[in-house]
């Protein structure tokens, strides 16, 4: 029988989320600063590594995995990666979230890889403020790069967008309708307060789940599901459309209490919850003892009880968490 990984508070962790870089072609006002140095490649997994920390979750009986950034596709040899993880046994959703800019390259090698679905971020459809949010994005990369996937035929693609007050929530309707001649799904976002970010405040910029909502039902009935990929999204259909409307609320609705996820930074550091710092280093782990599945499962397997009931967000612009977005992976 296959081993599960249950925490304290009998939660099944299923889901991994693997950073594979801390560096990324844009700097997202909500991600990172604008200035960043990044870690050396000393510090950071090799591909080697992170093949072998996909493989032990896996035994272990995890059936998501989640490729993160930074943006993941910046990683050289980014493509082996995806053909050994997607080639796991037991692996029952394979997935990666990604800016997009580089998806007309990547894209076919990525879904002939194994993987299955594909985030795409996209957080405004004008140029010019697509340009100020990402600092250096493009946005016709990026709608060309939705492109590419859907001609690579990914089971389900799916857009993020993170909304702030002021900055983009006039944009919630038209990303909707964009989402819907697409046949995409969406999911908006609440921003979380990780990392010292100097473009905004965000206890200014803060926009709920609910306001969003809101907005999206002054044109767009939305029915409640319980469909699920298996993360934090709590999914709403609309009558005419095929396309799935999620929101993630970290802040107005709390999802901690079926949380089903860890996460592994570039680093290594095994984190049991995205909002504090408890982890385990399970790069000191693999360079001690080299290809030692057991060690590294041991290792996993005594985090478990650092994973905290719940996380305590607040929504006034302190920075609960000192580590950017880029750092955590996604």
């Amino acid at each position: 029988m296959t081993e599960q990984l249950i925490d304290d508070f009998g939660r099944r962790v299923n889901y991994v989320r693997l950073s594979v870089t801390d560096r990324c072609d844009f700097r997202c006002v909500y991600c990172m600063s604008e200035e960043m140095t990044f870690l050396p490649r000393a510090q950071v997994l090799t591909l080697e590594e992170m093949g072998m920390i996909a493989r032990a979750f896996t035994e272990m009986g995890v059936e998501k995995i989640r490729l993160t950034g930074g943006e993941p596709l910046v990683r050289r040899g980014i493509e082996q990666l995806v053909d050994e993880i997607g080639s796991l046994p037991g692996l029952n959703d394979f997935t990666m979230t990604t800016n997009g800019a580089s998806l007309r390259k990547h894209a076919k090698r990525l879904r002939d890889g194994g993987m299955k679905r594909l985030n795409i971020s996209l957080d405004s459809l004008d140029p010019e403020r697509f340009k100020q949010l990402t600092r250096t994005g493009d946005l016709n990369k990026v709608i060309d790069g939705l492109r590419a996937a859907q001609e690579a035929g990914f089971e389900r693609i799916k857009l993020n967008a993170v909304i702030l007050k002021g900055r983009n929530d006039d944009e919630v309707l038209d990303l909707v309708a964009f989402a819907r001649r697409e046949g995409v799904d969406i999911s908006f976002i609440e921003e979380m307060p990780l990392g010292d970010v100097s473009d905004h405040s965000r206890d200014e910029t803060y926009c709920s789940s609910d306001e969003v909502q809101a907005l999206i039902e002054h044109r767009y009935p939305l029915v409640p599901t319980t469909e699920t990929t298996a993360g934090p999204s709590r999914y709403f259909r609309m009558a005419d459309s095929a396309s799935r409307i999620g929101f993630i609320s970290p802040h107005s609705h709390n999802f901690c209490s079926s949380c089903n996820r860890v996460r592994v930074t570039v680093e290594g550091r095994l984190l049991l919850c995205l909002g504090n710092e408890h982890s385990v280093d399970l790069r000191a782990v693999l360079r001690r003892y080299p290809g030692d599945m057991p060690a590294l499962k041991d290792a996993i397997r005594k985090a478990l009880p650092l994973k905290p009931e719940r996380h305590h967000f607040t929504t006034d612009g302190d920075v609960q968490v000192v580590r950017f977005m880029n750092m955590t992976g996604g």
